[in-house]
């Protein structure tokens, strides 16, 4: 079982940047450094659209096509967290985003292949 808590979400104006963290707390038996762990984010009235992946030691990171450029993913498994990095945010970018784990540990677009969860954090970019 695996608890994911999402922070640092807010309201930012366009063109500046947000920094997210995702901090997973692991049931016994595996550790964090265990899973992949992704970011995906929902707008309202829109589909899961994937955002961000990184591999369980953090060799490996995938972005989405749209986004890559803004984006750092990066991860601190001594903190079991991982971290979003945006930059020139913008109005569209405004969703619920949320942290996921993937217990393979390889990292994936796929929202369905993710097994845990986190509630997800708001960010608001202002025009």
């Amino acid at each position: 079982q695996v608890q994911l808590v999402e922070s640092g979400g807010g309201l930012v104006q366009a063109g500046g940047s947000l920094t997210l963290s995702c901090t997973a707390a692991v049931a016994s038996g595996r550790t964090f450094s265990n899973y992949a762990m992704g970011w995906f984010r929902e707008a309202p009235w829109k589909d899961r659209e994937f955002v961000a992946a990184i591999s369980w030691n953090g060799d490996n990171t995938y972005y989405s096509e749209s986004l890559k450029g803004r984006l750092t993913i990066v991860r601190d498994n001594s903190k079991s967290t991982v971290y979003l990095l945006m930059n020139n945010l913008k109005p569209e970018d405004t969703a619920v985003y949320f942290c996921a784990a993937e217990r393979w540990g390889t990292g994936t677009e796929m929202a369905y292949e993710y097994d845990y969860w986190g509630q997800g954090t708001q960010v608001n970019v202002s025009s």
